[in-house]
């Protein structure tokens, strides 16, 4: 599902209820997250619950994919949500997707608590780090200067 059709289906919902459901149906689909990478390091700061996220390696050498997961059943489809907008992308495409665009599309403002548009945020951020250093990675590999394209310069953990 792309993301433009993954906003037209959530906003046909009509009661917060039946969007959280939506959240949490998604984010029972996740696949499944490497438990050797459930540990301090891999947890994303900023987040109220506890939020695991990776990155393996793509079927393209440029391609970034995450991995992640959650303690909380809305949190885990909000990851879903994240991951159809950043897996199989290229570091660049990452960098340059606006997420907080399709964050309003979907009014997720009038449906989030403070504390989970918080956690929101603040695993995009972490999942540009990852990209932005996948960047630097690939064009490392490639003998290629690359100019520091990362959203803050937060170490990668």
């Amino acid at each position: 599902m792309t993301p433009d059709e993954f906003a037209e289906r959530f906003n046909r919902l009509r009661s917060s209820e039946d969007r959280y459901r939506y959240l949490i149906q998604l984010g029972r689909k996740l696949e499944p997250y490497p438990e050797e990478f459930r540990d301090q390091e891999h947890l994303v700061p900023g987040c109220l619950s506890q939020v695991w996220l990776v990155t393996v390696e793509g079927s393209e050498r440029s391609e970034v994919v995450f991995r992640a997961d959650s303690d909380a059943h809305i949190v885990k489809g909000l990851i879903a949500v994240l991951l159809m907008m950043y897996n199989g992308k290229t570091p660049e495409e990452i960098l340059s997707t606006d997420v907080e665009g399709l964050f309003e599309r979907l009014e997720l403002e009038r449906h989030l608590s403070v504390n989970r548009r918080n956690g929101f945020y603040s695993m995009t951020l972490k999942m540009k780090e990852h990209a932005a250093q996948a960047a630097a990675v690939y064009s490392a590999r490639l003998g290629l200067a690359h100019p520091s394209t990362s959203p803050e310069p937060a170490p990668i953990q």
